[in-house]
């Protein structure tokens, strides 16, 4: 993307101390919104049984529901997708539209989601709150990424094999949208996030124990 109104939208930022400190809010803001982790707070205070607790030990919707179940589980989707579309839009609102802002609180939300303070730093892998995130974004990335995500989960039933993928393109497509510096070093580093956290699915992948995807509740115990 080049030219007019598109070069302004990537290159208007703010300077100096007004910069930093639209830095520092919206980051505080979108990790603190990152938090606020559906899995963790369905299982924990509603059903008193932490989701931490059982299966992969993942914070995280695949868990979530291979574990529970139910309709509870629309609860942790709306929790996860809600706070993803908060943040965006308050990095976009507070830098005036600028695509940066809504990377860069992208970054920070996804962030809070992985590793919440409020949940001694143990969270999800970022999957639905990233995939959120790329529908605000723009939508040739969102049509990139969860293109991907759904072709390799369908066909191989493997949730972590669409979900590094999609991670791992999220970077390629931002630049492809977005030839900015700053623009493809948040998009790497926010990808690079999602990979790492798979980073032992990449290992059961390789090993071929990886546990394939159910619409059936896994029972506790089983393999």
């Amino acid at each position: 993307m080049s030219g007019g109104v598109a070069d302004a939208v990537i290159y208007a930022v703010p300077s100096g101390a007004e910069l930093a400190l639209l830095l520092a809010v919206v980051a505080v803001g979108a990790y603190f919104l990152g938090c606020f982790n559906g899995a963790v707070i369905v299982s924990k205070y509603i059903l008193r049984d932490d989701v931490r607790n059982h299966g992969s030990g993942n914070a995280g919707l695949t868990n979530f529901y291979r574990t529970f179940g139910g309709p509870l589980t629309f609860g942790v989707i709306m929790c996860d997708v809600l706070k993803a579309v908060i943040a965006v839009l308050l990095g976009q609102w507070l830098f005036g539209g600028l695509i940066f802002g809504k990377y860069w609180a992208a970054l920070w939300c996804l962030l809070g989601h992985m590793f919440p303070c409020m949940f001694h730093f143990k969270g999800g892998k970022g999957i639905l709150s990233g995939g959120t995130i790329a529908l605000m974004l723009d939508w040739r990335i969102a049509l990139v990424v969860w293109g991907s995500f759904l072709i390799l989960a369908i066909l191989t039933r493997y949730v972590s094999l669409g979900s590094v993928w999609a991670g791992a393109s999220f970077p390629f497509i931002s630049w492809y949208c977005y030839p900015d510096p700053v623009i493809v070093v948040l998009a790497f580093i926010t990808g690079g996030l999602v990979v790492w956290q798979h980073r032992g699915n990449i290992q059961r992948l390789i090993h071929g124990n990886e546990s394939k995807f159910s619409f059936h509740r896994k029972k506790e115990g089983s393999s």
